[in-house]
């Protein structure tokens, strides 16, 4: 099954307060890393970049290996994914959802992903939650406990058959609902997806902090 991938990056970056998928990572910047990673991934055969069109020039000065595409976004983040879902071709089976903001993405990681898709027509890379999880009152004073066992950080790439994801967001349409992930978007379907434990740091820059840690972690 051929797989296309969407990179979502038609954010605003209001909390960092300038272009965090500018900002360089050791002389690369944020967003250019993580196309980078799906050019290499072997299972990707283009990419569409959902971003304003000048960002998307940003990226011109660099001769990528596969096609590369972009079209603009729309005020939620489920707006800009079905935006990036139309310009699909109709050989691409498979599409796989990413945060341009997550540039530690590994070809590994997309490529485990992709085998998943494939097996259960949809798969997301998450992490099980290890930490103490504690359920707080209206004054934020610890009450309870909240079982860890079956919870999961979700992340991306989210990969799903196309005609799946399509679907699901044709549904989203016709309710109110806004979701923050295609793994909601097809939940509200009905439809489960696997779940692949991610091997490595695949951090979401959101503040100044986070890209120095990720420069640590590259390093």
């Amino acid at each position: 099954m051929a797989c296309a991938a969407i990179i979502v990056a038609s954010g605003q970056s209001r909390r960092m307060g300038f272009d965090k998928l500018a900002a360089e990572i050791k002389g690369i910047p944020v967003l250019r890393r993580t196309i980078n990673a799906f050019m290499a991934s072997p299972g990707i055969g283009r990419i569409i970049v959902v971003c304003p069109q000048e960002r998307f020039d940003a990226l011109l000065s660099v001769d990528f290996p596969k096609p590369l595409t972009r079209v603009d976004g729309g005020s939620e983040r489920q707006h800009s994914v079905n935006a990036g879902l139309a310009a699909l071709e109709d050989s691409d089976e498979l599409v796989a959802v990413h945060d341009g903001a997550r540039p530690l993405v590994t070809t590994d990681m997309i490529e485990l992903c992709i085998e998943q898709a494939r097996q259960h027509d949809a798969a997301a890379l998450a992490r099980p939650v290890t930490e103490t999880i504690k359920k707080a009152d209206h004054e934020n004073f610890s009450r309870e406990g909240v079982d860890r066992t079956s919870l999961w950080f979700t992340e991306t790439p989210q990969i799903f058959k196309s005609s799946l994801l399509k679907r699901a967001y044709s549904s989203l349409e016709n309710s109110n609902t806004v979701a923050t992930d295609e793994v909601s978007v097809v939940e509200s379907i009905g439809v489960g997806t696997k779940l692949v434990p991610s091997s490595g740091p695949n951090i979401k820059i959101t503040h100044q902090s986070d890209i120095e840690l990720a420069t640590a972690l590259i390093n």
